[in-house]
């Protein structure tokens, strides 16, 4: 397939919630997860993971694990459902804690407060997720970040067996789109709400109005 420009990319990118029944070549996913892998990690720590289910009894385990109500599911539960693989990106807060206390950082390990601002193992693995968003569209697919109902993370850790130093992020359709929904009456968030203008986001040299 050949790669659409970076900028039609981004351009393209939204959250496709209703996909076709074609399956997904798994050398596709298998190029999504490996473009995550480029995704940049405080102190190269690398901690992330990813749960690939691509089976229709895996696929429909997971939602049976996460969903309150399947029978039947509600309309943003129904178009999810449909798509072929769903990904689970995982956090490892254990991995930055062992390489931050590597000779060349020399933190301590069990820190209690360690000297990070953010939870950086979660911001880089929610980067990673992006690159496997954005090279859904660079080969022609559909795919949207969403999350986990927190009383059922334990659930699916349990159920996929997720290992207990790393946590589930969210999870990620993927899959082949269907037309775009607003001509059925559908439409996300985007045909709702503008996107906000540049000069409303873009500040330079001091924040406007400070």
């Amino acid at each position: 397939m050949t790669s659409v420009e970076f900028q039609d990319v981004v351009r393209r990118r939204r959250m496709v919630r209703r996909y076709a029944a074609t399956p997904v070549d798994p050398a596709v996913v298998d190029r999504a997860i490996r473009n995550a892998t480029h995704a940049p990690s405080a102190g190269f720590s690398q901690g992330w993971g990813f749960l690939v289910l691509d089976t229709p009894d895996d696929v429909r385990r997971y939602w049976a694990t996460t969903a309150d109500d399947l029978e039947p599911p509600d309309r943003w539960l129904a178009g999810l459902m449909t798509a072929p693989v769903v990904i689970v990106p995982c956090s490892s807060e254990a991995a930055y804690r062992r390489r931050y206390a590597e000779t060349d950082k020399g933190w301590a390990a069990d820190d209690p407060n360690p000297r990070w601002h953010k939870p950086y193992w979660d911001l880089d693995t929610a980067m990673a997720s992006l690159l496997v968003l954005l090279t859904a569209v660079d080969e022609g697919l559909g795919a949207c970040f969403f999350g986990i109902p927190p009383h059922r993370v334990d659930a699916v850790r349990a159920a996929f067996g997720i290992p207990d130093d790393h946590d589930p992020i969210g999870a990620m359709t993927l899959g082949h789109r269907l037309p775009d929904p607003a001509a059925t009456g559908n439409a996300g968030s985007p045909a709702r709400r503008p996107r906000r203008p540049l000069e409303e986001v873009l500040h330079r040299g001091r924040w406007h109005g400070a």
